[in-house]
Protein backbone atom coordinates (compact mmCIF):
# COMPACT_ATOMS: atom_id res chain seq x y z
CA UNK A 1 0.00 0.00 0.00
CA UNK A 2 1.17 3.36 -1.12
CA UNK A 3 0.58 5.76 1.72
CA UNK A 4 -1.28 8.84 1.01
CA UNK A 5 -1.94 11.48 2.64
CA UNK A 6 -3.61 15.16 2.13
CA UNK A 7 -4.14 18.40 3.89
CA UNK A 8 -7.03 20.24 2.58
CA UNK A 9 -6.92 24.05 3.74
CA UNK A 10 -10.21 26.57 2.97
CA UNK A 11 -8.85 29.73 0.75
CA UNK A 12 -11.18 31.88 2.86
CA UNK A 13 -8.72 32.73 4.92
CA UNK A 14 -4.64 32.63 5.42
CA UNK A 15 -3.37 29.32 7.40
CA UNK A 16 -2.10 29.57 10.74
CA UNK A 17 -0.44 28.11 13.34
CA UNK A 18 -2.98 25.30 13.87
CA UNK A 19 -3.77 24.71 10.28
CA UNK A 20 0.23 24.22 9.81
CA UNK A 21 0.42 21.77 12.40
CA UNK A 22 -1.70 19.12 10.81
CA UNK A 23 -0.02 20.29 7.51
CA UNK A 24 3.27 19.38 8.95
CA UNK A 25 2.17 16.21 10.31
CA UNK A 26 0.71 14.96 7.23
CA UNK A 27 3.82 15.66 5.19
CA UNK A 28 6.51 14.23 7.85
CA UNK A 29 4.44 11.15 7.63
CA UNK A 30 4.18 10.91 3.91
CA UNK A 31 7.64 11.31 3.38
CA UNK A 32 8.81 8.92 6.27
CA UNK A 33 6.79 6.16 4.32
CA UNK A 34 7.70 6.79 0.73
CA UNK A 35 4.20 8.36 0.21
CA UNK A 36 2.36 10.85 -1.11
CA UNK A 37 1.17 14.42 0.43
CA UNK A 38 -1.64 16.13 -1.53
CA UNK A 39 -2.46 19.55 -1.47
CA UNK A 40 -6.72 19.59 -1.44
CA UNK A 41 -7.88 22.81 -1.91
CA UNK A 42 -11.41 23.40 0.12
CA UNK A 43 -12.75 25.94 -2.00
CA UNK A 44 -16.63 24.79 -2.29
CA UNK A 45 -17.59 27.96 -0.99
CA UNK A 46 -17.50 30.12 -3.97
CA UNK A 47 -18.27 32.91 -2.27
CA UNK A 48 -15.72 33.24 0.41
CA UNK A 49 -12.69 31.84 -1.13
CA UNK A 50 -10.19 34.02 -3.16
CA UNK A 51 -7.30 33.10 -5.29
CA UNK A 52 -5.41 35.53 -3.45
CA UNK A 53 -5.62 33.18 -0.53
CA UNK A 54 -5.08 30.27 -2.37
CA UNK A 55 -2.07 31.23 -3.71
CA UNK A 56 -0.60 32.58 -0.34
CA UNK A 57 -1.83 29.12 1.08
CA UNK A 58 0.89 27.59 -2.00
CA UNK A 59 3.45 30.53 -0.76
CA UNK A 60 3.31 29.42 2.79
CA UNK A 61 3.79 26.02 2.16
CA UNK A 62 6.26 25.78 -0.13
CA UNK A 63 8.10 28.41 2.01
CA UNK A 64 7.89 25.92 4.75
CA UNK A 65 9.06 23.15 2.36
CA UNK A 66 6.00 21.72 2.49
CA UNK A 67 5.96 20.78 -1.38
CA UNK A 68 3.11 18.17 -2.55
CA UNK A 69 2.98 15.66 -5.15
CA UNK A 70 -0.45 15.89 -6.38
CA UNK A 71 -2.71 19.39 -5.64
CA UNK A 72 -6.87 19.79 -6.31
CA UNK A 73 -9.33 22.21 -6.10
CA UNK A 74 -12.62 20.61 -4.83
CA UNK A 75 -14.88 23.32 -6.89
CA UNK A 76 -13.40 21.66 -9.90
CA UNK A 77 -15.35 18.12 -9.18
CA UNK A 78 -18.59 19.20 -7.95
CA UNK A 79 -19.75 16.59 -10.79
CA UNK A 80 -18.52 13.85 -8.98
CA UNK A 81 -19.85 15.12 -5.77
CA UNK A 82 -23.02 15.25 -7.64
CA UNK A 83 -22.93 11.59 -8.86
CA UNK A 84 -22.51 10.50 -5.40
CA UNK A 85 -25.26 12.77 -4.06
CA UNK A 86 -27.40 11.27 -6.37
CA UNK A 87 -26.27 7.48 -5.61
CA UNK A 88 -27.10 7.68 -2.05
CA UNK A 89 -30.13 9.95 -2.51
CA UNK A 90 -31.45 6.13 -4.74
CA UNK A 91 -30.53 4.18 -2.08
CA UNK A 92 -32.41 6.15 0.44
CA UNK A 93 -29.75 7.36 2.44
CA UNK A 94 -29.88 11.01 1.32
CA UNK A 95 -33.38 12.59 1.73
CA UNK A 96 -35.24 15.87 1.44
CA UNK A 97 -35.53 18.19 4.30
CA UNK A 98 -37.77 21.90 4.47
CA UNK A 99 -37.54 22.68 8.11
CA UNK A 100 -36.36 26.66 7.82
CA UNK A 101 -33.73 27.37 10.41
CA UNK A 102 -36.27 29.18 13.04
CA UNK A 103 -38.51 25.59 12.94
CA UNK A 104 -35.51 23.66 13.80
CA UNK A 105 -34.28 25.94 16.53
CA UNK A 106 -37.86 25.88 18.47
CA UNK A 107 -38.15 21.77 17.97
CA UNK A 108 -34.33 22.09 19.64
CA UNK A 109 -35.41 23.81 22.39
CA UNK A 110 -38.60 21.77 22.97
CA UNK A 111 -36.65 19.16 23.71
CA UNK A 112 -34.21 20.56 25.68
CA UNK A 113 -37.09 21.91 28.34
CA UNK A 114 -38.62 18.54 28.12
CA UNK A 115 -34.99 16.64 28.92
CA UNK A 116 -34.19 15.15 25.42
CA UNK A 117 -30.92 15.46 23.56
CA UNK A 118 -31.57 18.23 21.07
CA UNK A 119 -31.02 15.53 18.12
CA UNK A 120 -33.28 15.79 14.44
CA UNK A 121 -36.31 14.24 14.75
CA UNK A 122 -36.22 12.74 11.25
CA UNK A 123 -39.57 14.56 10.94
CA UNK A 124 -38.80 14.68 6.99
CA UNK A 125 -38.84 11.32 6.41
CA UNK A 126 -42.57 10.71 6.80
CA UNK A 127 -43.21 13.38 4.50
CA UNK A 128 -45.64 12.60 2.08
CA UNK A 129 -45.00 13.70 -2.22
CA UNK A 130 -47.64 15.96 -1.65
CA UNK A 131 -46.44 17.67 1.02
CA UNK A 132 -43.51 18.22 -0.14
CA UNK A 133 -44.73 19.69 -3.34
CA UNK A 134 -46.62 22.23 -1.17
CA UNK A 135 -43.19 23.42 0.36
CA UNK A 136 -41.84 23.38 -3.08
CA UNK A 137 -44.97 25.77 -3.84
CA UNK A 138 -44.25 27.55 -1.08
CA UNK A 139 -40.91 28.85 -2.51
CA UNK A 140 -38.86 26.10 -0.10
CA UNK A 141 -35.84 24.73 -0.98
CA UNK A 142 -34.98 20.83 0.52
CA UNK A 143 -31.83 20.91 2.00
CA UNK A 144 -30.26 17.24 2.18
CA UNK A 145 -29.54 14.79 5.45
CA UNK A 146 -27.29 11.77 5.55
CA UNK A 147 -29.23 9.01 7.58
CA UNK A 148 -27.35 7.50 9.77
CA UNK A 149 -27.43 4.07 10.75
CA UNK A 150 -27.45 4.56 14.01
CA UNK A 151 -24.54 2.36 16.00
CA UNK A 152 -21.93 2.22 17.23
CA UNK A 153 -18.71 3.18 14.97
CA UNK A 154 -15.51 1.70 16.30
CA UNK A 155 -11.89 2.57 14.49
CA UNK A 156 -8.26 1.93 15.82
CA UNK A 157 -6.39 5.82 16.17
CA UNK A 158 -2.79 6.15 15.55
CA UNK A 159 -2.43 8.65 18.27
CA UNK A 160 -5.99 7.88 20.19
CA UNK A 161 -5.97 4.10 20.31
CA UNK A 162 -9.54 2.23 19.86
CA UNK A 163 -11.72 4.70 19.26
CA UNK A 164 -16.36 4.39 19.35
CA UNK A 165 -18.60 6.40 18.14
CA UNK A 166 -22.24 5.89 18.74
CA UNK A 167 -24.47 7.82 15.99
CA UNK A 168 -27.53 7.08 17.71
CA UNK A 169 -27.56 10.42 19.55
CA UNK A 170 -26.25 12.11 16.64
CA UNK A 171 -28.78 14.41 14.49
CA UNK A 172 -28.64 12.89 10.43
CA UNK A 173 -25.77 15.76 8.96
CA UNK A 174 -27.06 17.95 6.29
CA UNK A 175 -24.85 17.68 3.58
CA UNK A 176 -26.58 19.85 1.05
CA UNK A 177 -27.80 23.35 1.41
CA UNK A 178 -31.20 24.71 0.16
CA UNK A 179 -28.92 26.52 -2.13
CA UNK A 180 -27.82 23.47 -3.74
CA UNK A 181 -24.30 24.03 -2.34
CA UNK A 182 -21.90 20.84 -0.73
CA UNK A 183 -21.05 21.37 2.60
CA UNK A 184 -17.63 19.54 4.12
CA UNK A 185 -18.27 16.37 4.94
CA UNK A 186 -19.50 14.99 1.45
CA UNK A 187 -16.78 16.20 -0.84
CA UNK A 188 -14.54 15.62 1.98
CA UNK A 189 -15.32 11.60 1.94
CA UNK A 190 -15.54 11.73 -1.85
CA UNK A 191 -12.66 12.73 -2.48
CA UNK A 192 -10.48 10.75 0.21
CA UNK A 193 -11.99 7.54 -1.46
CA UNK A 194 -11.35 9.11 -5.19
CA UNK A 195 -7.82 9.84 -4.18
CA UNK A 196 -7.18 6.88 -2.21
CA UNK A 197 -6.18 8.32 1.11
CA UNK A 198 -5.02 6.07 3.36
CA UNK A 199 -4.30 8.16 6.33
CA UNK A 200 -6.52 11.24 7.60
CA UNK A 201 -4.56 13.29 10.05
CA UNK A 202 -6.07 15.86 11.75
CA UNK A 203 -6.89 17.23 15.14
CA UNK A 204 -8.96 15.72 17.55
CA UNK A 205 -12.21 18.30 17.32
CA UNK A 206 -12.96 15.74 14.29
CA UNK A 207 -13.75 12.56 16.13
CA UNK A 208 -17.26 12.98 16.56
CA UNK A 209 -17.17 13.75 12.78
CA UNK A 210 -15.21 10.74 11.76
CA UNK A 211 -17.96 8.27 13.04
CA UNK A 212 -20.32 10.05 10.45
CA UNK A 213 -17.74 9.90 7.61
CA UNK A 214 -16.93 6.67 8.43
CA UNK A 215 -20.47 5.53 7.75
CA UNK A 216 -20.72 8.07 4.51
CA UNK A 217 -17.41 6.00 3.18
CA UNK A 218 -19.40 2.55 3.89
CA UNK A 219 -22.13 3.56 2.21
CA UNK A 220 -20.00 5.30 -1.28
CA UNK A 221 -17.78 2.12 -1.02
CA UNK A 222 -19.91 0.40 -3.84
CA UNK A 223 -20.30 3.67 -5.92
CA UNK A 224 -16.16 3.77 -6.07
CA UNK A 225 -15.71 -0.33 -6.08
CA UNK A 226 -14.99 -1.51 -2.49
CA UNK A 227 -12.63 1.01 -1.54
CA UNK A 228 -10.95 0.07 1.77
CA UNK A 229 -11.38 2.66 4.76
CA UNK A 230 -8.40 5.22 5.71
CA UNK A 231 -6.54 5.25 8.42
CA UNK A 232 -7.45 8.05 11.24
CA UNK A 233 -5.43 9.76 13.71
CA UNK A 234 -6.40 12.62 15.69
CA UNK A 235 -3.97 14.54 17.69
CA UNK A 236 -4.78 16.88 21.00
CA UNK A 237 -5.51 20.82 20.23
CA UNK A 238 -3.81 23.68 20.53
CA UNK A 239 -3.55 25.15 24.09
CA UNK A 240 -2.18 28.61 24.83
CA UNK A 241 1.32 28.65 27.36
CA UNK A 242 -1.10 28.70 30.25
CA UNK A 243 -3.27 25.48 28.99
CA UNK A 244 -6.08 27.78 28.22
CA UNK A 245 -7.52 28.20 24.81
CA UNK A 246 -5.66 29.74 22.69
CA UNK A 247 -6.57 33.84 22.34
CA UNK A 248 -8.06 34.94 18.79
CA UNK A 249 -4.79 36.88 18.07
CA UNK A 250 -2.35 33.55 18.93
CA UNK A 251 -4.84 31.11 17.18
CA UNK A 252 -5.19 33.26 14.51
CA UNK A 253 -1.51 33.94 13.52
CA UNK A 254 -0.81 33.49 10.38
CA UNK A 255 2.46 31.47 8.40
CA UNK A 256 2.86 34.55 6.32
CA UNK A 257 2.17 37.26 9.06
CA UNK A 258 5.28 34.68 10.61
CA UNK A 259 7.47 34.96 7.41
CA UNK A 260 6.47 38.85 7.46
CA UNK A 261 7.87 38.71 10.68
CA UNK A 262 11.53 37.51 10.29
CA UNK A 263 10.64 34.09 11.63
CA UNK A 264 12.69 31.46 10.08
CA UNK A 265 10.36 28.51 8.58
CA UNK A 266 12.71 25.61 10.39
CA UNK A 267 11.57 26.77 13.88
CA UNK A 268 8.20 27.04 13.04
CA UNK A 269 8.29 23.22 11.62
CA UNK A 270 10.59 22.61 14.33
CA UNK A 271 7.93 23.98 16.85
CA UNK A 272 4.74 22.46 15.39
CA UNK A 273 6.37 19.10 15.09
CA UNK A 274 7.37 18.68 18.48
CA UNK A 275 5.10 20.08 20.39
CA UNK A 276 2.62 17.83 22.41
CA UNK A 277 5.30 14.58 21.54
CA UNK A 278 7.83 13.29 24.21
CA UNK A 279 10.83 14.55 21.91
CA UNK A 280 12.82 17.51 23.63
CA UNK A 281 11.70 21.01 21.84
CA UNK A 282 14.57 21.87 20.29
CA UNK A 283 15.40 23.23 16.60
CA UNK A 284 16.14 20.12 14.28
CA UNK A 285 19.03 20.68 11.69
CA UNK A 286 16.75 19.82 9.01
CA UNK A 287 13.30 18.77 7.38
CA UNK A 288 14.69 15.50 6.89
CA UNK A 289 15.67 14.89 10.90
CA UNK A 290 12.05 15.89 11.30
CA UNK A 291 11.03 13.41 9.07
CA UNK A 292 12.87 10.45 10.47
CA UNK A 293 11.39 11.57 14.43
CA UNK A 294 7.98 11.70 13.39
CA UNK A 295 6.00 8.48 15.07
CA UNK A 296 2.71 9.14 16.49
CA UNK A 297 3.59 6.77 19.79
CA UNK A 298 5.47 10.15 20.88
CA UNK A 299 2.03 12.23 20.53
CA UNK A 300 0.58 12.49 23.70
CA UNK A 301 -3.13 13.11 24.41
CA UNK A 302 -3.06 15.93 26.44
CA UNK A 303 -3.68 18.92 24.68
CA UNK A 304 -0.23 20.84 23.29
CA UNK A 305 0.96 24.03 24.37
CA UNK A 306 1.44 26.49 21.76
CA UNK A 307 4.33 28.98 23.56
CA UNK A 308 5.44 31.88 21.52
CA UNK A 309 8.79 32.14 23.56
CA UNK A 310 9.41 29.08 22.77
CA UNK A 311 8.79 29.33 19.23
CA UNK A 312 11.53 32.38 19.52
CA UNK A 313 14.00 30.00 21.89
CA UNK A 314 13.94 27.70 18.62
CA UNK A 315 14.14 30.17 16.25
CA UNK A 316 17.36 31.56 17.77
CA UNK A 317 18.85 28.36 17.52
CA UNK A 318 18.43 27.69 13.67
CA UNK A 319 20.42 30.79 13.48
CA UNK A 320 22.75 29.87 16.02
CA UNK A 321 23.01 26.71 14.39
CA UNK A 322 23.03 28.03 10.82
CA UNK A 323 26.77 27.82 8.80
CA UNK A 324 28.19 31.04 6.96
CA UNK A 325 27.67 28.89 3.77
CA UNK A 326 24.06 28.54 4.73
CA UNK A 327 23.70 32.03 5.62
CA UNK A 328 25.91 33.82 3.17
CA UNK A 329 23.18 34.47 0.29
CA UNK A 330 21.38 36.10 2.90
CA UNK A 331 23.70 38.20 3.97
CA UNK A 332 24.45 39.59 0.90
CA UNK A 333 20.71 40.34 0.02
CA UNK A 334 21.27 42.42 3.34
CA UNK A 335 24.60 44.32 2.28
CA UNK A 336 26.07 42.60 5.92
CA UNK A 337 28.09 39.98 4.49
CA UNK A 338 31.30 40.59 6.70
CA UNK A 339 32.86 37.41 6.38
CA UNK A 340 32.51 34.04 8.25
CA UNK A 341 34.24 35.11 11.32
CA UNK A 342 31.85 37.92 11.54
CA UNK A 343 28.57 35.62 11.37
CA UNK A 344 30.17 33.04 13.71
CA UNK A 345 30.50 36.06 16.13
CA UNK A 346 27.11 37.58 16.26
CA UNK A 347 25.16 34.89 15.37
CA UNK A 348 24.67 33.44 18.94
CA UNK A 349 23.63 37.20 19.51
CA UNK A 350 20.26 37.35 17.13
CA UNK A 351 16.73 36.10 17.83
CA UNK A 352 15.80 37.18 13.48
CA UNK A 353 18.26 37.39 11.01
CA UNK A 354 17.50 41.01 10.31
CA UNK A 355 19.41 41.70 13.11
CA UNK A 356 22.58 41.17 11.70
CA UNK A 357 22.36 44.51 10.39
CA UNK A 358 22.48 46.03 13.65
CA UNK A 359 25.76 44.32 14.58
CA UNK A 360 27.24 45.08 10.54
CA UNK A 361 26.20 48.91 11.60
CA UNK A 362 28.46 48.51 14.32
CA UNK A 363 31.24 47.06 13.03
CA UNK A 364 31.60 48.50 9.50
CA UNK A 365 29.63 51.90 10.41
CA UNK A 366 29.66 54.90 12.73
CA UNK A 367 28.32 54.77 16.07
CA UNK A 368 28.03 56.61 19.29
CA UNK A 369 30.02 55.17 22.13
CA UNK A 370 28.92 55.33 25.67
CA UNK A 371 31.71 56.84 27.45
CA UNK A 372 31.03 57.51 31.40
CA UNK A 373 34.48 57.45 32.38
CA UNK A 374 36.88 59.36 30.15
CA UNK A 375 40.15 58.56 32.38
CA UNK A 376 39.72 55.22 31.69
CA UNK A 377 38.87 55.02 28.09
CA UNK A 378 41.74 57.46 28.11
CA UNK A 379 44.01 54.82 29.79
CA UNK A 380 42.92 52.28 27.54
CA UNK A 381 43.94 54.46 24.23
CA UNK A 382 47.05 54.63 25.42
CA UNK A 383 47.74 50.61 26.24
CA UNK A 384 46.14 49.57 22.63
CA UNK A 385 48.92 47.88 21.02
CA UNK A 386 50.19 49.28 18.00
CA UNK A 387 49.07 46.14 15.99
CA UNK A 388 45.48 44.73 16.93
CA UNK A 389 45.22 40.89 15.75
CA UNK A 390 42.84 38.23 16.85
CA UNK A 391 44.12 37.33 20.00
CA UNK A 392 45.03 40.74 20.73
CA UNK A 393 41.68 41.39 23.07
CA UNK A 394 43.59 39.09 25.90
CA UNK A 395 46.16 41.19 26.37
CA UNK A 396 44.86 44.23 26.11
CA UNK A 397 42.14 44.17 28.69
CA UNK A 398 44.47 42.27 30.88
CA UNK A 399 47.53 45.64 30.66
CA UNK A 400 43.99 47.81 31.39
CA UNK A 401 43.18 45.70 34.60
CA UNK A 402 46.90 46.08 36.07
CA UNK A 403 46.79 49.71 34.83
CA UNK A 404 43.36 50.87 36.44
CA UNK A 405 42.70 48.38 39.12
CA UNK A 406 39.40 47.54 36.91
CA UNK A 407 38.52 43.86 36.67
CA UNK A 408 35.21 41.69 36.16
CA UNK A 409 32.40 44.04 34.86
CA UNK A 410 33.86 47.30 35.76
CA UNK A 411 36.17 45.90 33.29
CA UNK A 412 34.68 44.89 30.93
CA UNK A 413 31.57 47.18 30.66
CA UNK A 414 33.01 50.70 29.88
CA UNK A 415 35.37 48.46 27.10
CA UNK A 416 32.31 47.19 25.93
CA UNK A 417 30.09 50.08 25.65
CA UNK A 418 32.73 52.50 24.58
CA UNK A 419 33.25 50.25 21.63
CA UNK A 420 29.76 48.94 20.51
CA UNK A 421 27.75 51.57 22.24
CA UNK A 422 26.00 48.44 23.66
CA UNK A 423 25.49 46.80 26.89
CA UNK A 424 25.75 43.73 25.80
CA UNK A 425 26.60 41.29 22.82
CA UNK A 426 28.66 38.97 21.42
CA UNK A 427 32.58 38.00 22.24
CA UNK A 428 34.40 41.10 22.36
CA UNK A 429 37.86 39.58 21.58
CA UNK A 430 36.60 38.41 18.20
CA UNK A 431 34.03 41.60 17.87
CA UNK A 432 37.01 44.19 18.83
CA UNK A 433 38.99 42.37 16.06
CA UNK A 434 36.22 42.94 13.45
CA UNK A 435 36.49 46.21 14.45
CA UNK A 436 40.00 47.27 13.48
CA UNK A 437 42.22 49.22 15.37
CA UNK A 438 41.58 52.40 13.78
CA UNK A 439 37.86 52.83 14.98
CA UNK A 440 38.99 50.99 18.30
CA UNK A 441 40.75 54.13 18.61
CA UNK A 442 38.26 56.91 17.52
CA UNK A 443 35.69 55.09 19.58
CA UNK A 444 37.74 55.56 22.98
CA UNK A 445 37.91 59.09 21.68
CA UNK A 446 34.21 59.56 22.11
Amino acid sequence: MTVKVRFAPSPTGRIHAGNVRAAIQNWLFAQKHQGVFVLRIDDTDLERSTKENEDLIETDLKWLGLEWGERYNQSKRFDIYQKCADALKANGRLYACYETADELDRRRKVQLSRGLPPVYDRAALKLTDAEKAAYEAEGRKAHWRFKLDGKRVVWEDLVRGHCEVDTTSMSDPVLIREDGAFLYTLPSVVDDIDMKITHVIRGEDHVANTGTQLEIFEALSAFFGGSPLPIFAHMPLLVGADGEGLSKRLGSMSISQMREDGLEPLAITSHLAKIGTSDALEAAPSLMALVEGQDFDKMGRAPARYDFDDLMRLNAQVLQNMSYAEAKSRLEALNADLGELFWDTVKMNLHKFAEVTDWAQIIGGDITPKIEDAAFAAKALELLPAEYGRDSWSAWSGAIKEATGAKGKALFMPLRQALTGMDHGPDMGALSFLIGRDKIAKRLQG
